[in-house]
């Protein structure tokens, strides 16, 4: 007797073979921790695949509005590196990595950059090896405690939906100083629109080193609370505020693409390159290996 086929079973695609494969696998910075349940499938091995870029995910870094929000970063992310099953919950210091593994999977190792020489203002190109920088975080570790007696603080990475909140926030604050220099609007409307956005911007910096503290341990125990640790930055004394702030700076600083001292092709002078990640052209100029 023949078997009816069952219509919700799903038929094989016979493609499926020659769908893409891993081109690359690498180690998080991370090392895996500060993220929470579900948000990565953890390897045993501590390695992870990186798949090239598809049409689609080319497509979507093209989409300002998806740019803006953070969501064309998710989502290729969750297309090209599918261990992270919720990039908004990556920490900071895996998202540039992320993308730069996933370039080097899609284009190769070299990057082009374009710059206008300081001296003589002439155009010039370099390939810029991105595997290199993988190298930076072969002895990396985030050093998540600060001392200050008699306390001993705890703090994480921001995670990127953190991050990506503040910079719309902080973006909108900006629009707010654009709208201050119409010259339209009368001076005293402008003072009163200057003063409210710059505590709106101090609230959102404050805020953010807060929000990256996870603990604090004290004489007398263990804080946990986030409301009362919000209370405490907001109420500290300003030394105390800026030594967490600079080493949560510093951690991010220790992981970010360093500027490059190149030539001009033109004067041959020397000046300082920068190479930023700017997602809007990051993926948008093929190289070579």
């Amino acid at each position: 007797m023949n078997e009816i086929p069952n219509p919700m079973q799903q038929k094989k695609n016979p493609l499926a073979g020659f769908f893409r494969q891993p081109k690359i696998y690498v180690s998080l910075p991370s090392k895996g921790k500060f993220y929470s349940q579900g948000a990565l499938d953890r390897s045993e091995n501590g390695q992870y695949a990186v798949y090239a870029m598809t049409a689609k995910d080319e497509l979507m870094f093209k989409t300002p509005d998806a740019l803006l929000s953070g969501q064309s970063t998710v989502e290729l992310i969750k297309s090209c590196m599918p261990a992270i099953l919720d990039p908004w919950k990556m920490p900071s210091i895996d998202i540039d990595f992320a993308l730069i593994a996933i370039r080097i999977a899609t284009y190769g190792n070299k990057m082009e950059v374009n710059t206008q020489c300081p001296h003589c203002n002439a155009d010039n190109n370099y390939d810029v090896d991105l595997s290199a920088w993988f190298s930076v975080f072969d002895n990396f570790e985030y050093k998540e405690e600060i001392h200050v007696d008699p306390l001993l603080i705890h703090v994480r990475p921001y995670s990127y939906s953190e991050i990506t909140k503040t910079s719309i926030k902080t973006l909108e604050q900006q629009r707010i100083f654009a709208i201050v220099n119409d010259e339209t609007m009368g001076d005293e409307e402008k003072l009163e629109r200057f003063g409210k956005s710059f505590v709106k911007l101090t609230e959102l910096t404050v805020n953010l080193i807060a929000e990256c503290i996870s603990h604090i341990d004290t004489p007398d125990g263990t804080v946990t609370d986030k409301q009362m640790i919000s209370e405490f930055i907001h109420n500290c004394n300003k030394d105390l505020f800026e030594t967490i702030s600079k080493h949560v700076v510093s951690m991010k600083d220790q992981i970010e693409l360093k500027s490059h001292i190149v030539s001009c092709s033109e004067c041959t002078k020397e000046f300082t390159m920068p190479v930023t990640m700017d997602q809007a052209n990051f993926f948008d100029v093929k190289s070579q290996n």
